[in-house]
């Protein structure tokens, strides 16, 4: 095929991957499952449904009709708890309405909350007012005990991950090694900054996939000092730790994806050594 001819094709499929959706509500890209096992899993949490949203960027690219479609999305997957990764605005005006949709998804377990680096440039107070008044439980350097028959899991979260002199210290530092304990921080590179020991399962978002891609082989900006290690989807830590990264859901600068299809994540936990799917 000659250049002149391959250049607009090539553009074609660009087009496509930026647009075309894999699931049933535009505006998400993809729902994205996996399941975890794990020995240190309590028996009362095998099968326990984790969704996680992050990078919402609203109103970027991501708007209300899109919104309305992850709502859709996170209540038709049924998960036990809600986890929001942070980066939730592109403006403050937009960060009641943002919450108040979220507040729709009802999970037995609730929603937990960090905050992203564009949450701490801007609209700070207002986002940690309206999540107050929707009963979202923001995590900032701090952690919470999630209990089901008589045995509990831990969930902890990162305040600004950036700034490794104030949040060096891992909120999982004083946990037990026994403990199943899962990490909430806007971004991975968090996992390999600072010591996360304790840590059974890590989840983050911040990359965007890449957000303008060639497929993942060709990625001009990574947002992660460590390129594309923690990129997206499932990756280790220097220490062995499972780190899922999000591809998000909205856009900055650039109001295109191309590439790093959006998506809302489904975390399967199941007791057992079988290897993460």
């Amino acid at each position: 095929m000659k250049k002149k001819q391959f250049l607009p094709l090539l553009a074609v499929i660009l087009t496509l991957s930026s647009c075309a959706s894999l699931s049933r509500y535009p505006g998400v890209g993809r729902i994205k499952e996996y399941t975890v096992c794990s020995s240190q899993l309590p028996a009362a949490f095998d099968g326990f449904r984790i969704g996680f949203a992050s990078d919402f960027h609203y109103e970027s690219k991501y708007k209300e009709r899109h919104l309305k479609n992850t709502v859709r999305a996170l209540q038709a997957q049924s998960p036990d708890i809600l986890l929001l990764g942070g980066d939730y605005q592109e403006g403050c005006e937009y960060v009641v309405p943002l919450f108040a949709a979220l507040a729709d998804v009802k999970t037995p377990y609730g929603t937990y909350a960090v905050l992203g680096n564009n949450d701490y440039e801007r609209c700070t107070d207002k986002i940690r007012k309206a999540m107050l008044q929707q009963d979202i439980r923001l995590l900032e350097h701090t952690g919470d005990t999630l209990w089901h028959n008589g045995e509990y899991i831990i969930l902890c979260g990162t305040a600004n991950p950036f700034d490794l002199r104030k949040n060096g210290l891992s909120p999982t530092a004083g946990l037990k090694e026994k403990d199943f304990v899962i990490l909430l921080t806007h971004t991975p590179d968090y996992t390999e900054d600072a010591d996360i020991s304790h840590t059974d399962l890590a989840l983050a978002g911040h990359t965007h996939g890449g957000q303008v891609t060639l497929f993942g082989w060709i990625v001009p900006k990574t947002g992660s000092k460590y390129g594309k290690r923690f990129l997206t989807g499932l990756n280790y830590n220097s220490q062995g730790i499972p780190v899922i990264t999000t591809n998000g859901l909205g856009t900055s600068r650039l109001k295109m994806r191309t590439g790093a299809r959006s998506e809302v994540v489904i975390v399967t936990l199941r007791r057992g050594d079988t290897p993460i799917e």
